[in-house]
């Protein structure tokens, strides 16, 4: 059984999951803490649990997801992973993060994901699913054994990712969502970049941008 944290850090609200199993193997996705009490939460959270953290990934290359990269690969000596359409947005973190008044040193250059890998921890995995449309690499990362989504900005609880910055595109967000996410089981849960948890099945039927 795979358990999650969330953690909501940094001035934009970004959601930061870790992801482990009874191995205490683990996984970090967008890490996103920006002030040291952030880092410190995270750090003695992993401590605390006695995780250690194999894969650092990020769902795309948005300054506000990445404001994290730089202490968790430092802290844990972790190479982060982006899907390639992302890797020129992730060096422009800097000058995004400057044009909402925030500043942050670029991250370190990511590696890049294969969409078709699947992420080994412990005895589960996770597996790519690309959507591109809020950022030209966006992905969710889907553990099947366990049914949930961690979706990124892709999708959330009665909406879906902005598409009116660069590599943004509308059409082939809704139509990347219906053909590769609403498709799963309906309890499937999703875990979004920020705000609440919800379910394939309840933004099947009740998110309005998908009706």
């Amino acid at each position: 059984m795979v358990h999650i944290k969330r953690f909501t850090f940094n001035p934009v609200g970004v959601n930061a999951y870790l992801l482990w199993d009874e191995t205490r193997e683990a996984v970090l996705i967008d890490p996103a803490c920006f002030y040291p009490e952030e880092q410190s939460r995270l750090s003695q959270f992993v401590t605390d649990q006695g995780l250690q953290i194999v894969r650092l990934l990020n769902t795309h290359g948005h300054f506000d997801h990445l404001m994290g990269n730089n202490f968790a690969t430092d802290r844990w000596k972790l190479k982060c992973f982006i899907h390639p359409g992302d890797l020129l947005l992730a060096g422009q973190a800097k000058h995004q993060a400057q044009f909402f008044g925030l500043t942050m040193p670029n991250p370190e250059e990511p590696t890049v994901l294969d969409p078709a890998e699947v992420i080994f921890f412990g005895h589960s995995n996770l597996k790519v699913i690309h959507v591109p449309g809020h950022s030209d690499g966006s992905v969710a990362y889907w553990c099947e054994s366990d049914k949930f989504l961690v979706v990124g900005d892709i999708l959330f609880e009665g909406s879906v990712g902005r598409t009116d910055l660069p590599g943004g595109n509308h059409n082939l967000l809704i139509s990347g969502i219906k053909s590769k996410l609403l498709v799963l089981e309906e309890d499937t849960k999703v875990y979004p970049g920020h705000g609440n948890d919800t379910t394939i099945g309840r933004e099947k039927y009740t998110n309005p941008f998908l009706q």
